[in-house]
Protein backbone atom coordinates (compact mmCIF):
# COMPACT_ATOMS: atom_id res chain seq x y z
CA UNK A 1 0.00 0.00 0.00
CA UNK A 2 0.99 3.23 -1.13
CA UNK A 3 1.77 5.99 1.45
CA UNK A 4 0.32 9.68 1.23
CA UNK A 5 3.96 10.80 0.97
CA UNK A 6 4.62 8.64 -1.58
CA UNK A 7 2.11 10.08 -3.77
CA UNK A 8 3.17 13.64 -2.76
CA UNK A 9 6.88 12.91 -3.83
CA UNK A 10 5.45 11.41 -7.28
CA UNK A 11 3.07 14.70 -7.60
CA UNK A 12 5.71 17.31 -6.81
CA UNK A 13 9.22 15.70 -8.15
CA UNK A 14 8.25 12.93 -11.03
CA UNK A 15 11.21 10.78 -11.43
CA UNK A 16 10.74 9.78 -15.18
CA UNK A 17 8.30 9.95 -17.89
CA UNK A 18 6.23 7.29 -17.86
CA UNK A 19 6.45 6.69 -21.36
CA UNK A 20 9.85 6.22 -22.07
CA UNK A 21 11.61 7.21 -18.89
CA UNK A 22 13.27 10.61 -19.66
CA UNK A 23 13.87 11.94 -16.54
CA UNK A 24 12.53 14.75 -14.88
CA UNK A 25 9.18 14.91 -16.43
CA UNK A 26 5.94 12.76 -15.88
CA UNK A 27 5.16 12.54 -19.80
CA UNK A 28 7.33 13.97 -22.07
CA UNK A 29 6.60 15.43 -25.23
CA UNK A 30 6.78 12.41 -27.28
CA UNK A 31 4.92 10.45 -25.43
CA UNK A 32 2.44 12.88 -25.04
CA UNK A 33 1.46 12.70 -28.51
CA UNK A 34 2.14 9.07 -28.64
CA UNK A 35 -0.97 9.52 -26.33
CA UNK A 36 -3.19 12.29 -27.32
CA UNK A 37 -1.89 13.40 -30.87
CA UNK A 38 -4.14 11.04 -32.80
CA UNK A 39 -7.54 11.08 -33.26
CA UNK A 40 -9.64 8.83 -31.57
CA UNK A 41 -11.30 5.88 -33.23
CA UNK A 42 -14.00 2.97 -33.15
CA UNK A 43 -12.33 0.12 -32.47
CA UNK A 44 -13.51 -3.62 -32.76
CA UNK A 45 -12.28 -6.98 -31.14
CA UNK A 46 -11.12 -9.46 -33.51
CA UNK A 47 -13.53 -11.73 -32.62
CA UNK A 48 -16.19 -8.72 -31.80
CA UNK A 49 -18.20 -10.20 -28.59
CA UNK A 50 -22.33 -9.79 -29.35
CA UNK A 51 -23.50 -6.84 -26.52
CA UNK A 52 -20.33 -4.98 -26.87
CA UNK A 53 -21.42 -1.51 -27.41
CA UNK A 54 -19.69 0.69 -30.23
CA UNK A 55 -16.04 1.59 -28.41
CA UNK A 56 -13.55 4.30 -29.10
CA UNK A 57 -10.01 4.38 -28.26
CA UNK A 58 -7.25 6.85 -28.00
CA UNK A 59 -4.14 5.52 -29.27
CA UNK A 60 -2.96 1.61 -29.72
CA UNK A 61 -1.42 0.16 -26.57
CA UNK A 62 1.78 -0.33 -28.24
CA UNK A 63 5.79 0.88 -26.75
CA UNK A 64 5.08 4.19 -24.79
CA UNK A 65 1.52 3.96 -24.65
CA UNK A 66 1.43 0.84 -22.91
CA UNK A 67 4.56 1.59 -20.56
CA UNK A 68 2.29 4.52 -19.47
CA UNK A 69 -0.66 2.59 -18.81
CA UNK A 70 1.04 -0.07 -16.71
CA UNK A 71 2.74 2.53 -14.69
CA UNK A 72 -0.02 3.99 -13.89
CA UNK A 73 -1.95 1.09 -12.74
CA UNK A 74 0.86 -1.24 -11.66
CA UNK A 75 3.52 0.84 -10.42
CA UNK A 76 1.54 3.94 -9.10
CA UNK A 77 2.66 6.71 -11.07
CA UNK A 78 -0.35 8.80 -10.37
CA UNK A 79 0.43 11.73 -11.91
CA UNK A 80 -0.04 10.13 -15.18
CA UNK A 81 -3.67 10.17 -14.38
CA UNK A 82 -4.01 13.55 -15.78
CA UNK A 83 -2.55 13.10 -19.36
CA UNK A 84 -4.58 9.08 -19.39
CA UNK A 85 -7.71 10.90 -18.34
CA UNK A 86 -7.41 13.56 -21.49
CA UNK A 87 -6.50 10.60 -23.85
CA UNK A 88 -9.83 8.96 -22.57
CA UNK A 89 -11.68 12.59 -22.91
CA UNK A 90 -11.02 12.42 -26.23
CA UNK A 91 -12.62 8.98 -26.96
CA UNK A 92 -15.22 9.81 -25.24
CA UNK A 93 -15.96 13.15 -27.42
CA UNK A 94 -15.66 11.22 -30.23
CA UNK A 95 -17.85 8.20 -29.40
CA UNK A 96 -20.83 11.18 -28.54
CA UNK A 97 -19.93 13.00 -31.66
CA UNK A 98 -20.38 9.97 -34.15
CA UNK A 99 -23.55 10.23 -35.93
CA UNK A 100 -23.63 5.92 -36.40
CA UNK A 101 -24.31 6.19 -32.67
CA UNK A 102 -26.46 9.06 -32.25
CA UNK A 103 -27.42 12.17 -34.38
CA UNK A 104 -25.71 15.35 -32.22
CA UNK A 105 -26.16 18.73 -34.64
CA UNK A 106 -24.53 20.90 -32.25
CA UNK A 107 -21.59 20.45 -29.74
CA UNK A 108 -21.07 17.05 -27.91
CA UNK A 109 -22.19 18.62 -24.51
CA UNK A 110 -25.91 17.98 -26.08
CA UNK A 111 -27.13 21.35 -25.57
CA UNK A 112 -28.92 20.09 -29.64
CA UNK A 113 -29.67 17.10 -31.09
CA UNK A 114 -31.50 14.49 -31.74
CA UNK A 115 -34.14 11.62 -30.07
CA UNK A 116 -32.07 10.99 -26.81
CA UNK A 117 -28.86 13.28 -27.13
CA UNK A 118 -29.37 15.36 -24.20
CA UNK A 119 -28.64 14.37 -20.82
CA UNK A 120 -25.22 14.44 -18.67
CA UNK A 121 -22.34 12.43 -19.76
CA UNK A 122 -22.50 9.87 -17.10
CA UNK A 123 -18.80 7.96 -16.98
CA UNK A 124 -19.13 4.39 -15.39
CA UNK A 125 -15.78 3.03 -14.31
CA UNK A 126 -15.16 -0.51 -15.16
CA UNK A 127 -14.92 -1.85 -11.71
CA UNK A 128 -11.28 -3.63 -10.73
CA UNK A 129 -11.37 -6.27 -8.37
CA UNK A 130 -10.94 -5.58 -5.23
CA UNK A 131 -8.48 -7.58 -4.56
CA UNK A 132 -6.50 -5.87 -7.35
CA UNK A 133 -7.12 -2.86 -5.40
CA UNK A 134 -6.01 -3.17 -2.48
CA UNK A 135 -2.84 -4.66 -4.08
CA UNK A 136 -2.36 -1.82 -6.14
CA UNK A 137 -3.26 1.04 -3.45
CA UNK A 138 -5.50 2.35 -5.76
CA UNK A 139 -8.45 1.68 -8.42
CA UNK A 140 -6.73 3.12 -11.74
CA UNK A 141 -9.54 2.89 -14.10
CA UNK A 142 -11.57 5.36 -11.60
CA UNK A 143 -8.73 7.62 -11.18
CA UNK A 144 -8.68 8.18 -15.09
CA UNK A 145 -12.37 8.82 -15.09
CA UNK A 146 -12.14 11.24 -12.59
CA UNK A 147 -9.46 13.00 -14.65
CA UNK A 148 -11.38 12.69 -17.71
CA UNK A 149 -14.83 14.07 -16.64
CA UNK A 150 -12.66 16.97 -15.09
CA UNK A 151 -10.94 17.59 -18.54
CA UNK A 152 -15.08 17.47 -19.97
CA UNK A 153 -16.36 19.99 -17.50
CA UNK A 154 -13.44 22.48 -18.45
CA UNK A 155 -14.24 22.31 -22.15
CA UNK A 156 -17.86 23.16 -21.13
CA UNK A 157 -19.72 20.19 -20.87
CA UNK A 158 -22.04 18.39 -18.40
CA UNK A 159 -20.34 15.69 -17.28
CA UNK A 160 -19.09 13.37 -13.76
CA UNK A 161 -18.60 10.05 -12.93
CA UNK A 162 -20.94 7.48 -11.95
CA UNK A 163 -19.52 4.35 -10.60
CA UNK A 164 -22.02 2.08 -10.10
CA UNK A 165 -20.72 -1.11 -11.37
CA UNK A 166 -19.46 -3.93 -9.36
CA UNK A 167 -18.74 -6.91 -9.24
CA UNK A 168 -21.47 -9.92 -8.04
CA UNK A 169 -19.37 -12.78 -7.39
CA UNK A 170 -15.14 -13.53 -7.81
CA UNK A 171 -13.50 -13.78 -10.84
CA UNK A 172 -10.05 -15.07 -12.06
CA UNK A 173 -7.53 -12.92 -12.85
CA UNK A 174 -7.67 -12.51 -17.14
CA UNK A 175 -3.81 -12.68 -17.73
CA UNK A 176 -3.45 -15.08 -20.11
CA UNK A 177 -7.03 -15.94 -20.86
CA UNK A 178 -8.19 -16.76 -24.27
CA UNK A 179 -11.05 -14.66 -25.67
CA UNK A 180 -13.56 -17.72 -24.86
CA UNK A 181 -12.24 -18.13 -20.98
CA UNK A 182 -12.34 -13.86 -20.72
CA UNK A 183 -16.18 -14.40 -21.75
CA UNK A 184 -17.02 -17.54 -19.25
CA UNK A 185 -14.96 -16.00 -16.45
CA UNK A 186 -16.82 -12.69 -16.45
CA UNK A 187 -20.16 -13.87 -17.73
CA UNK A 188 -22.68 -12.58 -14.89
CA UNK A 189 -20.02 -11.38 -13.12
CA UNK A 190 -20.83 -7.61 -13.16
CA UNK A 191 -24.36 -5.89 -11.53
CA UNK A 192 -25.42 -2.58 -11.31
CA UNK A 193 -25.41 -1.18 -7.47
CA UNK A 194 -28.49 -0.53 -5.45
CA UNK A 195 -30.26 2.63 -6.61
CA UNK A 196 -27.42 2.38 -9.38
CA UNK A 197 -30.34 2.65 -12.27
CA UNK A 198 -31.84 5.78 -10.92
CA UNK A 199 -28.49 7.86 -11.17
CA UNK A 200 -28.38 6.72 -14.92
CA UNK A 201 -31.32 7.62 -16.09
CA UNK A 202 -31.77 10.18 -18.54
CA UNK A 203 -27.92 10.53 -18.70
CA UNK A 204 -25.45 9.47 -21.66
CA UNK A 205 -23.39 6.28 -20.84
CA UNK A 206 -20.42 5.83 -21.48
CA UNK A 207 -18.82 2.97 -19.99
CA UNK A 208 -15.10 3.32 -18.93
CA UNK A 209 -11.82 1.46 -19.19
CA UNK A 210 -7.53 2.11 -19.68
CA UNK A 211 -7.29 -0.68 -22.37
CA UNK A 212 -9.72 -3.28 -24.24
CA UNK A 213 -8.35 -6.54 -25.82
CA UNK A 214 -11.14 -9.03 -26.36
CA UNK A 215 -14.06 -6.96 -25.52
CA UNK A 216 -15.81 -9.35 -22.67
CA UNK A 217 -15.24 -7.18 -20.46
CA UNK A 218 -16.81 -3.99 -21.70
CA UNK A 219 -19.93 -6.30 -22.86
CA UNK A 220 -20.56 -7.72 -19.64
CA UNK A 221 -20.62 -4.40 -17.77
CA UNK A 222 -23.15 -3.04 -20.50
CA UNK A 223 -25.12 -6.38 -20.29
CA UNK A 224 -25.14 -5.28 -16.86
CA UNK A 225 -26.56 -1.74 -16.91
CA UNK A 226 -29.31 -2.47 -20.05
CA UNK A 227 -30.60 -5.13 -17.61
CA UNK A 228 -30.54 -2.55 -14.52
CA UNK A 229 -31.78 -0.20 -16.81
CA UNK A 230 -34.51 -2.55 -18.27
CA UNK A 231 -35.29 -3.79 -14.73
CA UNK A 232 -36.00 -0.24 -13.44
CA UNK A 233 -38.24 1.29 -16.54
CA UNK A 234 -40.10 -2.44 -17.22
CA UNK A 235 -40.12 -4.43 -14.00
CA UNK A 236 -38.61 -7.76 -13.16
CA UNK A 237 -39.75 -9.37 -16.31
CA UNK A 238 -37.83 -7.82 -18.58
CA UNK A 239 -34.41 -8.81 -16.56
CA UNK A 240 -35.75 -12.35 -16.63
CA UNK A 241 -36.07 -12.25 -20.60
CA UNK A 242 -32.99 -10.30 -21.39
CA UNK A 243 -30.98 -12.87 -19.38
CA UNK A 244 -32.01 -16.16 -20.99
CA UNK A 245 -32.04 -14.29 -24.59
CA UNK A 246 -28.19 -12.96 -23.58
CA UNK A 247 -27.16 -16.50 -22.48
CA UNK A 248 -28.53 -18.57 -25.42
CA UNK A 249 -26.77 -15.96 -27.41
CA UNK A 250 -23.49 -17.04 -26.29
CA UNK A 251 -24.61 -20.79 -27.01
CA UNK A 252 -25.43 -19.68 -30.11
CA UNK A 253 -22.65 -17.80 -31.16
CA UNK A 254 -20.23 -20.88 -30.60
CA UNK A 255 -22.46 -23.60 -32.46
CA UNK A 256 -25.39 -21.98 -34.71
CA UNK A 257 -25.06 -20.85 -38.06
CA UNK A 258 -24.00 -17.57 -39.25
CA UNK A 259 -28.08 -17.36 -40.35
CA UNK A 260 -28.91 -17.88 -36.64
CA UNK A 261 -26.26 -16.31 -34.87
CA UNK A 262 -27.38 -13.22 -37.49
CA UNK A 263 -31.16 -13.52 -36.24
CA UNK A 264 -30.19 -13.58 -32.71
CA UNK A 265 -28.48 -10.38 -33.24
CA UNK A 266 -31.08 -8.57 -34.77
CA UNK A 267 -33.97 -10.00 -32.54
CA UNK A 268 -32.16 -10.29 -28.71
CA UNK A 269 -32.76 -7.35 -26.17
CA UNK A 270 -29.04 -7.35 -25.90
CA UNK A 271 -29.50 -4.59 -28.78
CA UNK A 272 -31.77 -2.81 -27.93
CA UNK A 273 -32.06 0.13 -25.85
CA UNK A 274 -33.55 0.76 -22.90
CA UNK A 275 -35.91 3.26 -21.11
CA UNK A 276 -34.21 5.79 -18.73
CA UNK A 277 -30.85 6.12 -21.17
CA UNK A 278 -30.66 9.73 -22.94
CA UNK A 279 -28.97 7.60 -25.97
CA UNK A 280 -27.45 4.24 -26.62
CA UNK A 281 -24.81 2.84 -24.18
CA UNK A 282 -21.29 3.74 -25.58
CA UNK A 283 -18.10 2.99 -24.66
CA UNK A 284 -14.40 4.60 -24.30
CA UNK A 285 -10.80 3.71 -23.41
CA UNK A 286 -7.74 4.61 -23.71
CA UNK A 287 -6.20 2.72 -25.58
CA UNK A 288 -6.91 -0.56 -27.97
CA UNK A 289 -4.87 -3.55 -29.51
CA UNK A 290 -3.51 -2.29 -32.37
CA UNK A 291 -5.21 -4.91 -34.45
CA UNK A 292 -9.03 -3.50 -33.38
CA UNK A 293 -7.87 -0.40 -34.89
CA UNK A 294 -8.78 -2.30 -38.57
CA UNK A 295 -11.81 -0.97 -39.28
CA UNK A 296 -12.42 -3.04 -42.89
CA UNK A 297 -13.21 -6.65 -41.30
CA UNK A 298 -16.23 -8.33 -42.62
Amino acid sequence: MRGWWQDLTDLVLPAECGGCGTARTVLCAECRAALSGAVPRRVRPVSEPHGLPAVYAAAPYAGEVRAALLAHKERGALALAGALGAALAGAVRAGLRDGRTVRIVASWSGTAGGAGATGPVLLVPVPSAPWAVRARGHDPVRRIALAAAAELRRAGGSARVAPVLRQRRAVADQTGLNSRQRFANLAGALEVTAGGARLLAGGRVVLVDDLVTTGATLAEAARAVREAMGAEGAGEGTTAVYRRAAWEGREERQTGSREERAKWTRDAPVMAEVNGLAGPVRAAVVAAAPDSFEMNRN
